[in-house]
C-alpha cells in the first residue's frame, strides 16, 4: 500500500515503530518504575503516589492475586472510576500475569452480569459506592473473589477516614450492600506483607485488556487487546504526540490530565500508559461532571496535556470561572471519542491559547489510528493522518478500495488492531478483511494529503428522499448558534421522504425559541437537510465518557 501520507508527517516523526521493543506491557511498565522511581505518578484528590509506590504497591496485590490460584490468563475485572485504587489493580492484574476486564462503574446489574460472564471474570476490584450492583448479580457470574476499595483507603489516615465518612454518611454515595466474602483493599495490602511475588514471563500474544465496546451496534462484546496491541499503540502515541511536548524526554516531568475514566481506553492508553511510558504525572478526576469541582482540581497544577471529549471541553469552557485558570504551560489538548465541534474547537483555542488536535479510533484499535499533529496551530476539522505503522483504507460496500475524495467505509491495518472480539469468531470475521483491516463502521473522506474527514457512522446516516443527510454536519453547524448549548439529530419516519432530521436541543439563551432555530437552519442547509422537527430538552443522553448516545434517542422515538 503506497503510504502517500508520510509526506505530511511533521520532521522528526518515524514512519514505523519498533513493535518489538519490549515483548510485553509489564516490561513496559517495570521499566517505568525503576527509571522514575522518585517522581510522582498520580495524584488524586490532593493526594499522590510515587511509580516506585506504585512498583511496590502493585506487586503485593498482584501476589495476593497470585496466592488466590488462578491460572496465567484468568480475566480480572476493575469496576472503579479514576482512583488511587485503579493504576495499582491494572498493573498488579497485568504483573500477575492475568488478563484486565474494564468495567463502567455505572452500568446497571443487567449490563455488569453480562460482561462479567461474558468475560468469565474470576475476580473482581470495586469501589464500595458500586458493590450493591455487582450484590445483585454475584450469583450469575462466575466471580471468586472480590476486593472491595474505598474512596479514603490511600488518601492517609485521618484524611482518609474523613473522606469515607462524608462520601457514606453525608453524601450518601455508598448504598446499602452484602457481599460476605469480600476483602477490602486495605485488608489485601496487609495480607500481602507476607506473600512472595512471583514474576510471570509473558509474551506479545498474551491478552493484555477485554475492552468492552458501548453495545451501539449491538451486543457488548469484548475487543481482545494483546501485549503488542497495546504496547504499539503506546509507542505511536509517544513518537507521534511526545514531540509536541517540550523537553519531555529530556526529564522534564508532564502533568496530564485525566478526567476521562480509565475503564475507557482513550484514557487508558493516552493519559495513564503513555503517561507511565513518559514518566509524567497523571491528574486523576474522579467526577468531571462536577465542572466547579474540577476546575478546582485544575487551579491546583501546571497542566500540560489535557485529552478529552468535545462535551467536556464544552462543560469546562461554559463555566466562567475556567477562564481565570493559568494555561500558559498547555502543550498538548487532544479530542477523541466523538466528533469534535468546531465552535467548541474555537472556543477552546481562544481561552487557553492551545488548538485541539483531533485524533481518531476506538477500543478495537487500542485506540488511536489517526490523529492530526501535535504540533499543530489550529482545529484541522479532521481526524489527521494515520499514525507511524498504520495504514486506513477508505472501501466501498464490497470491501473495494475507493479512490481519493470518494467516501466509504474506514479501514484499519496496524499493531494495535485486535485480535479478535472474545469468543466470537462471526462477529470477528464481519469486520475484519482477509487482508488485515478492521472495518470500523465509520463513513469518511482521505485527501491527497492523507487527512481523513469522518463523514459519520454508516448507521446514523439519515436517508431523506434518497439524499445522504449526515448527523455530524447537522449538530456541528447547529452548535455554532449562540443560544445553542448541546445538540443532537436523528432520522425519524416520514410518510413523504421516507425518513426526516430530527434535532434535539438542549438550550444556552433561555430565550430561544423553536422557530428562531429553524430560521437559522433554513439559512445553514439545503431543504433536504433541514431539521423537520425540533425538541428542546435539559440534557441529552451520554455514555460516561460523554458522548452523546443518539442510539437512545433513536430508541425513545421508535418506544414511542
Amino acid at each position: 500500500m503506497d503510504k502517500f501520507w508520510l509526506k505530511s508527517y511533521p520532521q522528526g516523526i518515524p514512519a514505523e515503530i519498533d513493535v518489538n521493543q519490549y515483548q510485553s506491557l509489564v516490561q513496559l511498565l517495570e521499566e517505568a518504575f525503576q527509571q522514575y522511581a522518585a517522581r510522582d505518578a498520580y495524584a488524586c484528590m490532593d493526594k499522590r503516589i510515587t511509580y516506585g509506590e506504585l512498583d511496590t504497591l502493585s506487586k503485593k496485590v498482584g501476589a495476593w492475586l497470585q496466592n488466590k490460584g488462578m491460572k496465567k490468563g484468568a480475566r480480572v475485572a476493575i469496576m472503579m472510576p479514576n482512583v488511587l485504587q485503579y493504576p495499582i489493580a491494572m498493573a498488579a492484574i497485568l504483573r500477575a500475569g492475568y488478563t484486565v476486564v474494564n468495567v463502567n462503574p455505572l452500568y446497571t446489574p443487567r449490563e455488569l452480569a453480562h460482561q462479567l460472564k461474558d468475560a468469565g471474570a474470576e475476580a473482581i476490584f470495586i469501589l464500595e459506592n458500586f458493590a450493591t450492583t455487582l450484590e445483585h448479580v454475584l450469583d450469575k457470574t462466575p466471580v471468586k473473589h472480590i476486593i472491595v476499595a474505598s474512596m479514603g483507603d490511600l488518601l492517609g489516615g485521618v484524611k482518609g477516614a474523613i473522606i469515607n465518612f462524608v462520601v457514606r454518611n453525608v453524601k450518601k454515595m455508598v448504598p446499602a450492600f452484602s457481599l460476605p466474602n469480600a476483602v477490602r483493599f486495605k485488608q489485601v495490602l496487609a495480607e500481602a506483607e507476607r506473600l512472595t511475588f512471583q514474576p510471570v514471563v509473558l509474551g506479545p500474544d498474551d491478552i493484555a485488556f477485554l475492552q468492552y465496546t458501548g453495545g451501539t451496534t449491538g451486543v457488548s462484546k469484548g475487543a481482545t487487546l494483546t501485549h503488542r496491541n497495546v504496547v504499539a499503540n503506546v509507542l505511536q502515541n509517544d513518537a507521534w504526540l511526545v514531540p509536541g511536548m517540550a523537553d519531555a524526554h529530556a526529564g522534564v516531568q508532564k502533568t496530564i490530565v485525566c478526567a476521562l475514566p480509565l475503564y475507557h481506553i482513550f484514557a487508558l492508553t493516552v493519559c495513564s500508559l503513555l503517561g507511565t511510558r513518559i514518566g509524567a504525572l497523571n491528574l486523576l478526576i474522579p467526577n468531571p461532571r462536577d465542572i466547579p469541582g474540577f476546575i478546582k482540581e485544575l487551579s491546583k497544577y501546571k497542566v500540560n496535556v489535557f485529552p478529552a471529549v468535545n462535551t467536556l471541553y464544552n462543560g469546562l469552557l461554559n463555566n466562567p470561572d475556567f477562564a481565570k485558570l493559568d494555561f500558559s504551560g498547555y502543550e498538548i489538548c487532544s479530542g477523541g471519542g466523538m466528533a469534535v465541534q468546531k465552535a467548541v474547537a474555537d472556543k477552546w483555542l481562544k481561552v487557553t491559547g492551545c488548538p485541539i488536535a483531533e485524533g481518531y479510533g476506538l477500543s478495537e484499535t487500542s485506540p488511536v489510528a489517526t490523529a492530526n499533529p501535535a504540533n499543530t496551530k489550529e482545529f484541522s476539522g479532521t481526524i489527521g493522518l494515520p499514525i507511524p505503522s498504520t495504514e486506513i483504507a477508505i472501501l466501498d460496500d464490497d470491501g473495494h478500495p475507493l479512490p481519493l475524495g470518494q467516501a466509504g467505509e474506514i479501514a484499519i491495518r496496524g499493531p494495535q488492531v485486535m485480535v479478535g472480539y472474545w469468543n466470537r469468531p462471526e462477529e470477528t470475521a464481519q469486520v475484519m478483511t482477509a487482508d488485515g483491516f478492521f472495518k470500523t463502521g465509520d463513513v469518511g473522506i482521505m485527501d491527497f494529503r492523507g487527512y481523513t474527514t469522518i463523514v459519520d457512522r454508516k448507521k446514523d446516516m439519515i436517508l431523506v428522499s434518497g439524499f445522504n443527510v449526515y448527523p455530524n454536519e447537522i449538530e456541528g453547524v447547529v452548535a455554532l448558534h449562540p443560544g445553542v448549548l448541546e445538540c443532537a439529530c436523528i432520522g425519524v419516519p416520514d410518510a413523504n421522504s421516507g425518513e426526516a432530521v430530527k434535532l434535539f436541543v438542549v438550550k444556552k439563551d433561555p430565550a430561544l425559541t423553536v422557530d428562531q432555530l429553524m430560521d437559522y437552519c433554513k439559512e445553514q442547509f439545503t431543504a433536504y437537510k433541514k431539521p423537520k422537527y425540533i425538541e428542546f430538552r435539559l440534557e441529552l443522553p451520554k455514555t460516561n465518557v460523554g458522548k452523546i448516545l443518539r442510539r437512545e434517542l433513536r430508541d425513545e422515538k421508535k418506544a414511542a
